[in-house]
């Protein structure tokens, strides 16, 4: 009898086993399901995201699709109905700015109160800096452990406040090759971007481009930019005077030399038209 019951148990508990790998198996019997058509992809490419849900939730409630990128910065938000059948399917491009650099993209898809995700590389594009703390010959000052809170940016380690409609800033970086911040957005429509810049990263506001190319109804006042942008801008580079903490005093030596051999100039040329008896 001991026997028996031995084997009855390890039959159940063979096909519980096999049962419950039957079901990780089989996608179709999760509540919310999400795939690709692809697990790396260029950065001209086109991702199609497809998936299923188990239970259409009355009331046409949306299903949410949001991308992630390396550095944890938010790429890109759509908002769709699945069909009758609970599938649905999307696309995106991944020729944007926002998707330039390499590395593991998360695609997260929620519904109601479920949510799942799926992971896709890019490669071909911009390698992820490394962080650097005190190197002051990189082009790119990288500041990544400082964390700001809700409605502040990270611009060169500093956390600056700033105020937009109809969309959201997902990073910025400092630019020293070209004297400038350069602000990363993602516009759901028409919107203004206000922001005032540190003086310790910019100084000296001149021009604002939106997406490359210049823009004629920003206003400037100081050090601080009001910016109007039309849905799906992605970038806003405000361009000025980077100050690099070290150019200070050799800016005042400079300034100091020029002003000495100005004033031996001037010197020597009045002793020069004195008149001779």
């Amino acid at each position: 009898m001991l026997v028996a019951l031995v084997a009855i148990v390890g039959t159940i508990g063979f096909a519980s086993e096999a049962h419950a790998g039957h079901h990780e198996g089989d996608h179709a019997n999760l509540p919310l399901t999400v795939h690709t058509d692809s697990a790396t992809y260029g950065h001209a490419d086109t991702i199609t995201v497809t998936g299923q849900v188990a239970n259409v939730i009355p009331g046409n409630v949306p299903i949410t699709v949001t991308v992630v990128s390396p550095m944890s910065s938010l790429v890109t938000i759509d908002q769709f109905n699945v069909a009758s059948d609970g599938s649905y399917e999307t696309t995106m491009s991944t020729a944007g700015n926002l998707w330039k650099y390499d590395g593991t993209y998360t695609i997260q898809v929620n519904y109601g109160s479920l949510d799942n995700n799926v992971k896709v590389e890019l490669d071909g594009g911009v390698a992820v800096a490394e962080k650097t703390h005190s190197d002051h010959g990189d082009d790119t000052m990288h500041h990544d452990d400082v964390e700001c809170g809700s409605s502040e940016v990270n611009i060169g380690g500093n956390c600056t406040s700033y105020d937009i409609s109809n969309g959201h800033v997902t990073s910025a970086t400092v630019n020293t090759d070209d004297n400038s911040v350069i602000i990363n957005i993602h516009a759901e429509d028409d919107g203004t971007l206000t922001i005032s810049p540190s003086t310790s990263t910019q100084k000296g506001i001149f021009m604002v481009l939106v997406d490359g190319e210049e823009s004629d109804d920003a206003e400037i006042n100081g050090n601080t930019v009001i910016v109007p942008f039309g849905a799906e801008t992605e970038q806003i580079e405000i361009i000025g005077t980077f100050v690099i903490p070290e150019f200070g005093t050799i800016a005042a030596m400079i300034l100091a030399v020029a002003i000495i051999s100005i004033i031996a100039i001037s010197a020597k040329s009045r002793l020069s038209i004195v008149p001779r008896y």
